[in-house]
C-alpha cells in the first residue's frame, strides 16, 4: 500500500474543522512570528473557513482582517456568517475568539462570480531581476514563519543593525516568493503572502522595533482557474509605504505573476514603537 501523502505545512496551519455551527482551528508552530502566529496565515485561515462553507459561491474578491488582540498558542473558534448574497457577490463576516482572551480578530470577505468581458491592466510589472538570477535569502535563525517561504530579493533586502539609522532608509522592497516546500498557488496562499512583507518600519529605521498589523485588506484580481495555471509560482512581491506618523504606518503591496499579471493588491495599517 502506498504511503499517504503528508499535508503541506501551510494546509495544516490553516485547517479548520466544523463543530456544529462554528469552525475550530489551531495555531501552528511552523508559522509562529515573534509573539503570536504570522498574520498572513491567520488571514488565510479565516478565508478558508468561508471557502469551505457549503453556502459559498464565487471566488474571493476582497478580504479585510482586523487584528484586535494577541492570539495565544492553541485552539480558537471561528464564527462564520453569510451576511448577504445576490447573483454576483456574497458578503461574509468572520470572528476569531479564544476561550481565554475573547475576541482576537474580525474579518469580512467578499466573494464574486467573475464573468468574461472587458479587460485592461494599466499597471505594469515592476522591473526586477529574474528569480533565477537572484540568491536565496538566508532564513536560518529567523522566526519560524519566515522559514516557510523562499525569498529572493531584487531590491530592499533586510539590513537591520543594533541601532536605528541616523537617516531613514527606503521603504521599498521587491522580492520573489514561494512556499517551502513548493505548493500550488491559490487564494489562501495569496492571502498569506500579502502579509509576508517584513514591516516597512524595520527597513526605514534599520532596526527591529515593536510592530504589529492592525488591519490588512487584500484585493484579488484573478479567478481560481487563472491561479491554477501558475502552479507553485514564484510570484513577485512589491511593498512600499507612504507615511510613518505618531506610532502608525501604512503599507502598500502588490503580488505579480512572472508573466506580468497583477494577482492581488494589499494594504495595511500597523502600529510601531520606538525601542
Amino acid at each position: 500500500m502506498a504511503e499517504p501523502i503528508a499535508a503541506h505545512p501551510f494546509d495544516v496551519a490553516t485547517r479548520v474543522e466544523r463543530v456544529g455551527s462554528r469552525c475550530r482551528g489551531r495555531t501552528s508552530e511552523a508559522y509562529w512570528a515573534f509573539i503570536g502566529p504570522f498574520g498572513g496565515v491567520t488571514a488565510a485561515t479565516l478565508l478558508r473557513a468561508v471557502l469551505e462553507d457549503e453556502a459559498r459561491a464565487g471566488d474571493p474578491l476582497a478580504l479585510t482582517v482586523n487584528f484586535c488582540a494577541a492570539i495565544s498558542r492553541g485552539s480558537f473558534d471561528l464564527e462564520v456568517r453569510r451576511s448577504r448574497a445576490n447573483r454576483s457577490t456574497q458578503h461574509w463576516s468572520i470572528e476569531l475568539s479564544q476561550a481565554e482572551g475573547g475576541m482576537a480578530a474580525t474579518a469580512t470577505a467578499v466573494l464574486a462570480v467573475r464573468r468574461d468581458g472587458f479587460s485592461h491592466q494599466p499597471a505594469h510589472l515592476p522591473h526586477a531581476a529574474a528569480f533565477e538570477t537572484l540568491a536565496r535569502y538566508p532564513t536560518l535563525d529567523t522566526p519560524a514563519w519566515i522559514q516557510q517561504y523562499e525569498f529572493r530579493f531584487a531590491e530592499g533586502a533586510p539590513n537591520f543593525g543594533p541601532e536605528p539609522r541616523a537617516v531613514p532608509g527606503s521603504a521599498l522592497s521587491q522580492f520573489w516568493i514561494r512556499d517551502v516546500p513548493a505548493r500550488p498557488l491559490d487564494f489562501l496562499s495569496l492571502a498569506s503572502m500579502g502579509d509576508a512583507f517584513f514591516a516597512r518600519i524595520f527597513h526605514v529605521r534599520g532596526v527591529l522595533v515593536p510592530f504589529g498589523t492592525v488591519s490588512l485588506t487584500t484585493y484579488f484580481h484573478v479567478d481560481a482557474a487563472e491561479l491554477a495555471r501558475l502552479g507553485p509560482g514564484p510570484i513577485l512581491a512589491v511593498a512600499d509605504a507612504s507615511v510613518f506618523h505618531k506610532g502608525f504606518s501604512d503599507q502598500k503591496g502588490e503580488l505579480w505573476s512572472q508573466a506580468g499579471q497583477l494577482l492581488a493588491t494589499c494594504y495595511q495599517i500597523g502600529y510601531f514603537r520606538d525601542r
